[in-house]
């Protein structure tokens, strides 16, 4: 049995090339593949990002907002805050009720100053804090309890809220 090596040769060039395709075809398939999947996740950068820029911009008109009705309700206390319509009255005294206690622990403040109980700096302080509690706005959508009856006096407020923040 006399074996044709140039059959053989011939046999084996044409799987080779044969098997070329087949690795050019596959490999094609692969890069194109690759590309539509580069391609998608570029689209779906591209929505996130997007998103994201749309919900800065969200937040910042939402401040806009809340600034606006802080301004709002600002300038009603400063027009109505005396004889506010009955709608309103229960958010003006909660101002009001808030104010006379700073207004009293200012007062106390003073005297503990002025008897040389705490130094300049711990006082600096405390006023330092009390000013950025009064510069706060108040907000009309803070749901906070109503109080039942008006203490006459501050300090007693105070003390019945120090109760309720310890429990």
């Amino acid at each position: 049995m006399s074996i044709d090596y140039e059959s053989l040769k011939d046999k084996a060039v044409v799987l080779a090339q044969e098997g070329v395709t087949k690795t050019k075809e596959l490999t094609d398939t692969g890069i194109a593949k690759a590309k539509e999947l580069v391609d998608t996740g570029i689209a779906k950068a591209k929505e996130i990002s997007e998103i994201g820029k749309l919900k800065v911009q969200n937040s910042t008109e939402q401040e806009a907002i809340r600034k606006a009705y802080s301004d709002l309700g600002k300038l009603y206390y400063a027009e109505r805050g005396p004889a506010p319509e009955a709608a309103y009255a229960d958010l003006c005294q909660r101002i009001t009720d808030a104010l006379a206690r700073i207004s009293y622990n200012n007062e106390r403040i003073a005297d503990i100053k002025a008897a040389g109980k705490a130094s300049d700096s711990e006082v600096d302080e405390a006023e330092l804090l009390d000013e950025e509690i009064v510069d706060e706005e108040p907000c009309c959508c803070a749901e906070e309890p109503a109080e039942e009856a008006a203490s006459e006096e501050p300090a007693a407020e105070a003390e019945a809220e120090d109760d309720k923040i310890e429990e």
